[in-house]
């Protein structure tokens, strides 16, 4: 499993929100995939707190400087995030590929 530091968790845990927020809706199963990576990654909702004010191009920059691996590792995060309710929102799509674009991912 990759290992992140905590800035990069914050930053990742912002773009998580960023995209389970982006269709103006919260679903349970998004909410409850949320919670899977609080295990996953050992981070409780305080944290989650954090990660939402964190400002969203320090989030950008903190991605950016990540290796290729751990990019690759929030790309796919991202996918499973948005399908996790069974429908991938058209916003939703528009915020990863916001993300991927400032983490320098096609």
């Amino acid at each position: 499993m990759i290992d992140f530091t905590k800035e990069e968790k914050l930053a990742l845990v912002k773009m998580v929100d960023y995209v389970i927020l982006a269709d103006s809706k919260v679903d349970p199963a998004e909410m409850r995939y949320l919670t899977q990576l609080m295990d996953r990654f050992t981070f409780d909702s305080f944290f989650v707190g954090q990660a939402r004010n964190l400002n969203k191009d320090k989030a950008f920059k903190i991605l950016n400087l990540m290796s290729l691996p751990k990019k690759k590792e929030v790309a796919k995060l991202l996918d499973e995030v948005a399908i996790s309710d069974g429908f991938v929102h058209d916003k939703e799509l528009q915020k990863i590929a916001e993300a991927l674009g400032h983490m320098e991912i096609k």
